[in-house]
């Protein structure tokens, strides 16, 4: 997993509250396992103006002019700014992978629903849950300034606007060390690499027929 630690980055405001992850990534691209190459259907039933399939070559579909991700001012984002409840829905990890493969490392709101949230943390995307204010704030100040950026810092946990000001964020201690370090679950495990290693000899001594190969 790729390490996070500030992101200096342009924002994409998705004014929508209660964005679901078949929104995000339609359910019938969810065949493959792949991690990557979901970032083309990002958003697919908004961003395109017909069905999309697995395998349908994108470049040569009819994009929605209106839908934000289409908008030239926005292309190379890597921030998401978006409402309330953000990744509800089913529990399916593609939506950040979705997220990520588009560019996507930070995404703000003021509230995620709790698999979403785990999720992006295990895939090395920055979930940033900020007050209703702060949010709004921050929409109002992309649709004013074309081109806004935010630094986000995660050792610190920090968010700079082009104005200079500082808003502050939480972060679980243990989450935040992982994304850092860039440790997802296996990551983890492998910490410990010595240790398994000699329990298994050790264990392969006691119980050799359980071994047998």
């Amino acid at each position: 997993m790729e390490k996070f630690t500030t992101l200096s980055g342009l924002v994409m405001p998705l004014d929508r509250a209660n964005v679901d992850t078949d929104a995000i990534i339609p359910k019938q691209f969810l065949k493959s396992i792949r991690r990557t190459g979901f970032g083309p259907n990002l958003f697919d039933e908004w961003r395109y103006l017909d069905h999309g399939e697995p395998g349908m070559d994108n470049s040569s579909r009819t994009v929605n002019p209106d839908f934000v991700l289409n908008q030239p001012r926005y292309r190379n984002a890597t921030i998401l700014l978006a409402r309330e409840n953000f990744g509800c829905g089913s529990s399916r990890e593609h939506a950040v992978w979705a997220l990520l493969d588009q560019g996507f490392r930070v995404v703000i709101a003021p509230s995620f629903a709790d698999i979403f949230f785990n999720n992006c943390f295990k895939n090395g995307v920055l979930p940033i849950a900020l007050e209703s204010a702060a949010v709004a704030r921050l929409f109002q100040g992309v649709a004013e300034t074309p081109g806004y950026t935010l630094k986000v810092d995660l050792p610190v946990q920090r968010i700079i606007t082009p104005e200079q000001e500082v808003i502050e964020f939480a972060a679980d201690p243990f989450r935040k060390n992982c994304l850092i370090h860039g440790l997802d679950d296996i990551g983890l495990t492998l910490q410990h690499a010595g240790a398994i290693r000699r329990y298994e000899e050790k264990r392969r001594e006691e119980a050799p027929w359980l071994f047998n190969e």
